[in-house]
């Protein structure tokens, strides 16, 4: 083992998949996710049940491609954008120049139950 580096955890995760993207969570992690379509607000619960994978420090379950069953819950932290991403678009000598701004929204969600 490398110096400065720790044993891993046996500690419960779990794989989901919202928004295009996967994440490994388990219980009390904090992270970004693409915002959810409905009618949401700060405090509500949250169910992933597009879990790819979970793995309790002894047994590992792999989906195919999701695990029936398998529920992640959550709660909704904040409802926020992110920074501004500026796009500029120009071309020389002919008078083209376009400047575009975009904020995507996301939450905050803090991950409470693996089952």
């Amino acid at each position: 083992m490398a110096t400065g580096t720790k044993a891993p955890e046996t500690k419960e995760f779990a794989v989901i998949q919202t928004g295009g993207k996967q994440y490994i969570v388990s219980e009390g992690d904090t992270l970004k996710i693409e915002k959810i379509i409905g009618d949401h607000k700060v405090g509500d619960s949250i169910t992933f049940s597009d879990v790819l994978l979970v793995d309790d420090g002894s047994n590992t379950t792999i989906g195919t491609p999701t695990i029936p069953g398998a529920k992640v819950s959550a709660e909704i932290q904040k409802i926020a954008k992110a920074k501004k991403v500026v796009v500029i678009k120009y071309k020389a000598k002919s008078n083209y120049f376009k400047k575009r701004g975009h904020r995507q929204p996301y939450f905050e969600v803090k991950i409470t139950k693996l089952s």
